[in-house]
């Protein structure tokens, strides 16, 4: 409990230099303490409760009103995290998350398909880059809000009710993956791949900023991809797509492999490989149990082994799991704000109380191991 305590406060000292009232500050600790705290809920009102206040409006003033930089919070996250977790073979992962929301006031709020809900519904759509190290700590460092371009960048009137800066325009997801990559690069984010799921994987616009910048990556790519050019062919016959591809693989292309630990054990599948030239290679994963295949668009210049491509793309899951830790310990998903700028505060200062819990459990993997070596004769 003292180490709790401890990391706590130091948290807390890196935050209060992002506020000029001695009540914000006090505001923003208590606001980040009950997004740890053990509540089954943590909005306003159950921060507030579990403060001892007896109304949610001093926090809810912090979200909405008080004058701070959530960009310079989440630098701030970005730093703290990299302070624990830096590694040179690390993995940056982008991934959408959804937040159902009820009515159409929340800043970029409209019926859109989730995958977090898998299904079409009234939501936002939060894009997030997650950072995985190769000791198995994984934490968000960045996220950006998507604004749908018709309901919400060209309506005005709803831009200025939801406090939207003018300066914000329309940006597709990839676009918003790159500027994130790009911010990371920037602030010196140790890192060797990028992974990301189809949406991205079919982006050519993402995938050439990639390659532009010389990082590896290694993406979800469609059925349809074509392996000659890299896009996507509606051509059903052409025998370059990946789904042909994989079909006259040899039952020695193929090796069983782990790509990481799951809730359920070792995650082993069977994998194979087709190089495509100038450093891109295509992966195939089957499962062992119902043969379904996935497709791997890989961009690996430096040509690393099958070994670390198959680590790579087993490195994807791990944002899942930081969002469902962020919803279910950090309340991610928990908020009551509407207004634009609010969303960037309480969902980075969830991050922040995300990478504290992270460092938590590193410090206890860290002294159960150190115990587990003590009494080891």
């Amino acid at each position: 409990m003292a180490v709790w305590d401890q990391e706590f406060r130091d948290v807390c000292a890196r935050l209060d230099g992002l506020f000029y009232r001695t009540d914000s500050r006090a505001h923003a600790r208590h606001y980040l303490r009950g997004l740890i705290a053990p509540l089954e809920r943590k909005n306003g009102w159950t921060i507030a409760e579990y403060s001892g206040d007896p109304e949610p409006k001093a926090l809810q003033r912090l979200l909405n009103l008080s004058p701070w930089d959530a960009d310079a919070a989440r630098n701030l996250v970005r730093d703290y995290a990299m302070k624990h977790f830096a590694d040179p073979r690390g993995v940056l992962i982008a991934d959408p998350t959804g937040f159902a929301k009820k009515g159409p006031k929340s800043a970029g709020v409209q019926r859109q398909y989730s995958g977090t809900l898998g299904r079409i519904d009234n939501c936002q759509i939060g894009v997030f880059l997650a950072y995985a190290n190769t000791a198995g700590d994984r934490v968000l460092i960045d996220r950006e809000l998507y604004l749908p371009e018709e309901s919400w960048c060209a309506d005005p009137g709803r831009r200025a009710e939801a406090h939207v800066p003018e300066k914000v325009t329309f940006a597709t997801r990839p676009k918003q993956v790159e500027g994130m990559i790009a911010r990371a690069v920037a602030a010196g984010v140790p890192f060797a791949w990028f992974a990301a799921d189809e949406e991205f994987g079919q982006n050519p616009g993402l995938r050439s900023y990639l390659e532009t910048k010389g990082i590896a990556y290694a993406m979800a790519a469609p059925k349809n991809t074509d392996i000659a050019t890299g896009g996507i062919s509606s051509a059903a016959d052409l025998a370059t797509l990946v789904k042909h591809v994989v079909s006259r693989l040899r039952p020695h292309d193929w090796s069983r492999r782990s790509c990481g630990i799951g809730a359920k054990g070792f995650r082993v599948y069977d994998w194979a490989m087709v190089d495509a030239g100038n450093g891109h290679q295509y992966v195939f994963r089957r499962n062992i149990s119902d043969g379904e295949i996935a497709y791997f668009h890989c961009y690996n210049p430096h040509g690393e082994p099958m070994t670390e491509l198959v680590r790579v793309i087993g490195a994807r899951w791990p944002i899942e799991e930081c969002f469902e830790a962020a919803k279910n310990e950090a309340g991610l998903d928990n908020y009551q704000v509407r207004l634009y700028h609010a969303w960037y505060r309480h969902v980075t200062l969830s991050m922040l109380a995300m990478a504290f819990l992270a460092v938590m459990r590193h410090h206890a993997k860290k002294e159960q191991h150190h115990q587990w070596a003590q009494q080891t004769p």
